[in-house]
């Protein structure tokens, strides 16, 4: 499947999208619930289901009770724990060098959108060397992960994009892409099921690797 669009500009999610961080979260998250004696999540459909944005809300659906415990000392003892083992030795989805090159030699500009700390990420994405693919690295100034939205409204102004095709793992996802104009497409092999992204309704890919044909290379 091709599209008939000539995109100028990728905007990628990171966690969930590029980087297959989903078994480490829930393993981070169940620690968390455990330690308070509160039900784990007992499988990744689990996760799946009270998985959301904002992050406040999942923190609730796991089973958080913020009457003892409020959600910002509860996010930075995720966070601690999060970057405790460098994310569990979680990996890049197989292919990502492969795909974020191809897309490259189309002269297709790349960034990184992320609702995640943007010291956090710089550290996180260093792992793997593939900083060089994107024209910049987008992530919030804190841990608290309420939103992107305003980090990705300040580069499209900045860079007067206009044109723009949105890659993430989320319903989120898809929402930040209708705020800032761009189109979407949602992969389901992150943080929500793909059921909740084809409830969007914009095209969901089997995985990354059908990106580089979605918008007209094959070179994968």
């Amino acid at each position: 499947m091709q599209t008939k669009q000539k995109y100028t500009n990728i905007i990628w999610d990171w966690n969930g999208t590029l980087f297959n961080d989903v078994d480490w979260s829930l393993g981070v998250i169940n620690t968390m619930l455990a330690k308070r004696n509160i039900k784990t999540l007992q499988n990744i459909i689990e996760y799946h289901n009270v998985f959301r944005f904002p992050i406040i809300d999942y923190y609730r659906d796991a089973g958080f009770d913020f009457d003892v415990e409020s959600f910002d000392v509860l996010a930075e003892e995720y966070v601690e724990l999060y970057h405790s083992n460098k994310s569990g030795n979680s990996k890049l989805f197989s292919n990502t060098e492969c795909i974020l090159n191809s897309i490259n030699d189309m002269g297709i500009t790349q960034v990184v959108l992320s609702a995640s700390e943007k010291n956090n990420l710089l550290l996180q994405m260093s792992e793997f060397n593939i900083e060089d693919y994107f024209d910049e690295v987008l992530g919030i100034a804190d841990i608290y992960a309420k939103s992107k939205l305003d980090v990705g409204k300040d580069y499209i102004l900045r860079k007067n994009v206009s044109n723009a095709l949105l890659i993430g793992d989320t319903k989120h996802d898809f929402e930040v892409a209708q705020a800032l104009g761009a189109d979407c497409v949602l992969i389901p092999n992150g943080h929500q099921s793909r059921a909740v992204l084809e409830s969007c309704g914009v095209p969901v890919l089997d995985d990354i690797s059908c990106v580089v044909e979605y918008i007209g290379n094959t070179n994968c």
